[in-house]
């Protein structure tokens, strides 16, 4: 690799025999690639993985690779591989753990010898992030829609029913004596949580277009942590690492305070109330580069703005996790499994994307959403 920094966006220039620099040509690739030499310093990175470690190549060479990733990581143990054996090692949806706070991906790893020189190995990254939101995109709202023909029906089908049951019941308690009337109030209370339950289901019903302006985030997340602290996390500590900078999110406030304060209820619930070091972090930031088709167009949507919620509590299962918003799947003993589901509706009408990665002791709710665009095209600020 030629050690010349050449930017993305600069055009790939040709020297007088027609020849392509080939730092230029790794500079304008969208995927990481770095030469790890003896000793794993770093001799080289190309624009993309100065962006995806979030240094500059000076500071770059200055550093191990081990420097970059979180101890232990198996990108480590590839590397060795790769100069034991003289050959390329390949590696797919590797955990690539880097020690800055939300700096864990996953992504498909490949190593080689550097012509022959084993000493010396070219690293490429490919994160599998982006082509993973998608399919949950359309596995998200093909969720919402089948939830939205069930909450409709079992509203009309249950609510009116379960109605005459609980007055029967009340009818009975006025005469009944103490060890029948346990009963009946075991039937009333059964028959409130079983309406409570088709009511929230009921939302998915709901076709009404959202009425959605400029909401700062931040004051969403501030009203979000003043409830949590106030009630079910007042035993956890409550991280910010927000961009200040953050334009706003073109959204509707309240079902955004709902959305929220389910992810942080869910973090909470994942905690336990018997954790003494428990941790929920709230982050934001802007990724300019996040575009996504919108199913059933070909228009392609700008999702630059990223919210985290991140706890410290045991992880999803890998069992579950591919179905996480799917309505009805609930780790929970207690649990209706709806709260992501509807996390999931919400997200998806505001045209947004929902996401959730999980390892030991790290839990990340991922939400990517559109920012907020005046009429005449300009952002908000502008």
């Amino acid at each position: 690799m030629n050690s010349g920094r050449v930017s993305a966006r600069s055009p790939i220039s040709r020297a007088a025999d027609g020849a392509v620099d080939s730092a230029q040509i790794l500079n304008v690739l969208p995927v990481p690639v770095l030469t790890i030499g003896p000793g794993n310093v770093i001799v080289d990175a190309n624009v993309s993985a100065e962006d995806f470690f979030e240094q500059s190549l000076a500071m770059l060479r200055r550093l191990r690779l081990s420097d970059l990733l979180s101890f232990g990581s198996p990108v480590l143990g590839m590397i060795d591989d790769v100069r034991e054996r003289g050959s390329s090692v390949s590696g797919y949806r590797v955990a690539v753990g880097r020690p800055r706070p939300g700096g864990d991906c996953i992504a498909d790893v490949f190593a080689a010898p550097l012509r022959d020189d084993a000493e010396n190995v070219v690293l490429m990254l490919q994160e599998r992030t982006i082509a993973e939101k998608m399919d949950r995109q359309l596995t998200t709202r093909g969720a919402a829609r089948s939830v939205t023909a069930l909450g409709s029906m079992l509203a009309h089908e249950i609510k009116n029913p379960l109605s005459g049951i609980r007055g029967a019941a009340q009818l009975l308690e006025q005469s009944a004596n103490d060890d029948d009337r346990l009963l009946t109030q075991l039937i009333c209370d059964e028959a409130d949580r079983i309406v409570k339950l088709v009511e929230r289901m009921e939302f998915f019903g709901d076709e009404r277009p959202v009425e959605r302006e400029a909401v700062n985030i931040h004051g969403v997340l501030d009203h979000v942590k003043r409830l949590a602290q106030s009630g079910f996390a007042r035993h956890i500590r409550l991280e910010e690492i927000y961009d200040p900078s953050l334009p706003p999110v073109l959204g509707n406030r309240d079902q955004l305070i709902q959305v929220f304060l389910n992810l942080v209820k869910n973090a909470a619930e994942a905690i336990g109330q018997d954790a003494m070091d428990g941790q929920i972090t709230l982050a934001t930031a802007f990724r300019p580069g996040m575009r996504m088709q919108v199913p059933g167009s070909r228009a392609k949507v700008s999702l630059p703005l990223e919210f985290r919620v991140t706890d410290n509590g045991p992880g999803v299962p890998s069992d579950i996790l591919p179905d996480l918003f799917d309505p009805f799947v609930t780790t929970k003993a207690q649990g209706s499994g709806l709260g992501l589901a509807l996390v999931a509706k919400v997200i998806g009408d505001h045209g947004g994307v929902v996401e959730c990665e999980s390892g030991a002791h790290r839990t990340t709710f991922r939400v990517l959403m559109p920012m907020f665009t005046a009429r005449d095209g300009r952002g908000a600020g502008t």
